[in-house]
């Protein structure tokens, strides 16, 4: 009969099994905390509308649908009358982690892996 040792020091093999499931949490939590902390959603901002605009970044936008871009024009323009007012938004309309939406990465992704594309081929 081979099998694993058995744990001595009061673990059983269904914890460690646990062990990434609790470190998850410990990650999202992690995330969460710092998603706050960075403060862009007490204005109503959105992870990737805080994206500096380079040339791929620029491009991605160009792609967005018009709804989306105009979404996120009204954001940005709502986050800079309240920077220059020096207030944020009610507690209540901050943008919360579980409902970001990373619009812009699939675009942005599209395009770069398109520019490498091309820089490959260029080099050949």
């Amino acid at each position: 009969m081979s099998s694993l040792p058995r744990l001595h020091c009061g673990l059983s093999e269904n914890m460690a099994a646990r062990a990434p499931v609790a470190t998850g949490r410990l990650m999202l939590g992690f995330r969460k905390w710092y998603y706050n902390l960075c403060g862009f959603n007490k204005l109503g901002l959105m992870r990737d509308d805080t994206i500096i605009e380079d040339a791929d970044v620029k491009e991605a936008l160009r792609r967005l649908p018009e709804r989306v871009y105009n979404d996120r024009m009204f954001r940005i323009k709502r986050a800079l009358d309240l920077s220059m007012k020096q207030q944020i938004l009610p507690k209540e309309q901050w943008t919360k982690y579980e409902e970001e939406d990373f619009y812009l990465t699939p675009y942005l992704e599209e395009v770069i892996r398109e520019r490498n594309e091309k820089e490959e081929w260029m080099k050949k």
